[in-house]
């Protein structure tokens, strides 16, 4: 009797403390935090970070640095988007979901255009890009 639930005990600690560490990953990796629509901007690389859990790209966009947000590590360089596609100094432009918090210059970008090159790093949103809303 005692070893049964005991048993049942840890399982539900456990159960909850999986929740509770995983709630969190689940709101960065998602979409919940930004707006339905798509946003473009435009401005001048200042910093890439290519590594997970996404890549990122700082941006001036008329003396306002923007974190844009890539797909993880893994998509993205799938897409095409390489150590050698982007330098600090070259100009993007990205186009996705930015944040619901209109203060924040954070985007989460379907597709990102350097160099004349495009690249879709979430390529069954960036499909979505020029329909109507």
């Amino acid at each position: 009797m005692h070893v049964r639930l005991f048993a049942r005990t840890t399982i539900v600690v456990v159960a909850l403390l999986a929740a509770s560490v995983a709630t969190p990953a689940l709101a960065h990796h998602g979409w919940a935090w930004t707006q339905n629509s798509f946003s473009k901007i435009e401005g001048v690389i200042t910093k890439i970070y290519l590594g997970n859990p996404h890549v990122t790209l700082d941006v001036d966009v008329g003396g306002a640095i923007w974190r844009v947000e890539l797909a993880p590590l893994g998509p993205t360089t799938a897409a095409g988007f390489t150590k050698d596609a982007a330098a600090v100094g070259d100009k993007v432009t990205a186009i996705g979901n930015r944040s619901l918090d209109a203060k924040e210059t954070r985007m989460k970008a379907v597709r990102i255009i350097v160099k004349g090159k495009t690249y879709d790093v979430y390529p069954e949103r960036a499909q979505n890009i020029d329909k109507p809303a």
